[in-house]
């Protein structure tokens, strides 16, 4: 790995694990001597979450239009990418963050069927130009990954929060699952795509391996 560290992040429709494998590649990383930093989008900084919490969350009057959706998007990430993630990696350290701009091609450009164009020129300014080094893809259909989620809020005892992503119709997951796809067909050698209905153990070991591949 080089001084400027190195840029890995999870996607995956809803439901699909990321967040665990996130942590159990974090726990083998920093056990192998890596300085690892685990951040998410959107959020990563006091005022991204801020903007996570409306985007995520938001129900008033009027309606949160897509538009309005995907500019909160970008704005969460030009913050957390420039005060987070670009000093992180000059001190050469290893980033993982859970979701990142394929989330936005997937979910604003697949889902909400905004122009894929557009959207590409603004995920690379919000970005600074700087995208993943590796991002790892872990599928799942999304009637699997949405029960999983549905059980897990039943198993942790929680009140299921009203996520207004994962209220949508199935369809519109559908299309988000394509729309990540696309992106693996597009970028093979920086998106590898993993079955996320293998059990979590044998999934963090074909990770390691792809993570140790390129680092």
């Amino acid at each position: 790995m080089s001084a400027s560290g190195f840029f890995i992040t999870f996607e995956g429709p809803e439901g699909a694990g990321k967040s665990t494998q996130l942590k159990l590649l974090a726990d083998h990383l920093t056990g192998a001597g890596h300085s690892v930093v685990v951040t998410r989008e959107p959020g990563g900084t006091p005022l991204a979450e801020s903007i996570r919490d409306v985007v995520k969350h938001f129900s008033g009057p009027e309606p949160l239009l897509p538009e309005t959706e995907l500019l909160l998007f970008a704005a969460a990430r030009a913050q957390h990418v420039r005060q987070v993630i670009l000093p992180a990696l000059a001190a050469g350290k290893v980033v993982l963050c859970d979701r990142f701009a394929d989330s936005t091609e997937a979910y604003q450009g697949a889902g909400r069927a905004l122009d894929a164009e557009f959207l590409r020129k603004l995920n690379y300014f919000a970005t600074a130009w700087r995208m993943p080094d590796l991002t790892l893809l872990i599928d799942l259909a999304p009637e699997i990954g949405m029960a999983r989620a549905r059980a897990r809020a039943l198993r942790n005892g929680q009140v299921q929060e009203n996520d207004r992503l994962e209220a949508e119709k199935m369809e519109f997951h559908r299309k988000v699952r394509e729309g990540f796809l696309a992106i693996a067909r597009r970028e093979p050698e920086r998106v590898k795509v993993f079955d996320g209905t293998l059990p979590a153990e044998m999934l963090h070991r074909e990770i390691v391996k792809a993570v140790h591949h390129v680092l």
